[in-house]
């Protein structure tokens, strides 16, 4: 049985990572799947293809969920190309570490804009959608950073902190029209960011995880078809944290 059969999900920041393995894994589960992208048009391309290939509607669009406008743009043409919207996962996002000290206000600023005001922007561009249909589910990727706190990452674990508290605001909003709302807050996942760095520094951080391993993009995507589909009806307003055991 398929679990998101016959639903519309669209992903933002889906050409690669976390947000790719979710796209894979949802069109395996019957999901027809709108995804964004900022640059790759190859890596776009070549995922619309896989996804199509599974038997489901599949489309890549290059578009910037830090804008407002581009964000409304986005649904209205979701909404024109697979006719209705059941689900959306925010998934965007970027790093720009550095200590406070040494963090510009640029760079403040871009985190925040990229990972929390897109997340505003989506939800209130597909909210309209939801309501219509007294049905929906969102899904927020914060991090244990979020949660936690990390040394050198003021800005990122302020926009997945933000991201944690809107989730919980508009699960509180929208609850009352069976529309969910939830964040997962993925730990040490292994992707091609992290694939460049340092394998010691990678056996460390595996090392110090309670399961011995770094997560993958698929263990996050299976997180995203319990919040998904019905078999979640009655979470929201949730973090699910899906780091290995990170912070138990």
């Amino acid at each position: 049985m398929k679990l998101l059969e016959g639903k519309v999900a669209i992903i933002t920041g889906a050409s690669r990572g976390i947000g790719k393995g979710i796209a894979e894994v949802f069109a395996k589960n019957g999901a027809n799947v709108a995804f964004t992208y900022s640059s790759s048009v190859e890596s776009a391309m070549a995922l619309e293809n896989e996804l199509t290939a599974l038997g489901v509607k599949a489309k890549g669009y290059k578009s910037n969920a830090a804008d407002f406008n581009e964000a409304q743009k986005l649904v209205d043409d979701v909404l024109a190309e697979f006719g209705t919207i059941d689900i959306l996962i925010n998934n965007a996002g970027v790093t720009k570490d550095n200590l406070l000290m040494r963090m510009s206000e640029e760079d403040f600023d871009a985190v925040i804009e990229i990972n929390l005001k897109s997340v505003f922007n989506m939800t209130k561009a597909v909210q309209k959608t939801l309501l219509k249909n007294r049905a929906g589910s969102i899904i927020n990727m914060s991090s244990v950073v979020g949660v936690k706190g990390n040394a050198g990452q003021a800005n990122y674990a302020a926009s997945k902190a933000g991201m944690i508290g809107f989730t919980k605001s508009i699960a509180l909003e929208l609850g009352s029209r069976n529309i969910r709302c939830n964040a997962i807050a993925p730990g040490f996942i292994e992707t091609e960011m992290t694939a460049k760095l340092n394998e010691d520094v990678v056996q460390g951080w595996r090392d110090s995880i309670p399961l011995r391993r770094g997560g993958s993009p698929e263990d996050i995507a299976n997180a995203c078809v319990f919040l998904a589909s019905d078999l979640s009806a009655y979470v929201t307003g949730q973090v699910l944290n899906v780091d290995g055991g990170m912070l138990t």
